[in-house]
């Protein structure tokens, strides 16, 4: 255990962050961190400690990125987008798959369609065999940075 490792858990101690963290010992091995207000591991059993959850709060998730995913929300977005593109080693001509950062800033309606411009743009300029990730997932982040000029 790092620091690093130590200071991620103990933020996510502090947090207000109710579900689980899962943290990577190795390749597939994981340890997971669960937050409970049950007394003994018989009564988190028995759900004894299990999170209310609110109307509020149940809205104040609702509104988390994947569903302003889909916002539409006309103006400039900055779009950043790691995928795995594949690579050509010049030395044996084999192929490798190789983590690549995208950033771009383009006109979009919503955050989905400026991860649709991103991938439709790259997927005419890398190998077809790059894998791209969902929109939902961890390693596409969008930013509206403004409406654009009305002619």
């Amino acid at each position: 255990m790092d620091d690093k490792l130590a200071n991620e858990i103990r933020e996510y101690a502090e947090s207000d962050v109710l579900y689980p963290k899962r943290v990577k010992v190795r390749p597939r091995a994981y340890f997971i961190i669960i937050k409970t207000t049950a007394e003994t591991m018989a009564d988190f059993k028995a759900k004894k400690g299990v999170h209310p959850v609110s109307p509020g709060e149940k809205q104040k998730m609702a509104g988390s990125a994947v569903l302003r995913l889909s916002e539409q929300r006309p103006g400039w977005y900055e779009g950043d987008l790691n995928f795995k593109r594949v690579v050509t080693i010049p030395a044996t001509g084999k192929h490798e798959y190789r983590d690549t950062r995208f950033v771009v800033r383009c006109k979009a309606m919503s955050g989905q369609d400026c991860y649709d411009r991103m991938v439709e743009n790259l997927q005419e300029r890398v190998d077809r065999r790059s894998q791209f990730p969902s929109a939902k997932g961890k390693n596409f982040h969008f930013k509206y940075l403004g409406m654009w000029k009305q002619a």
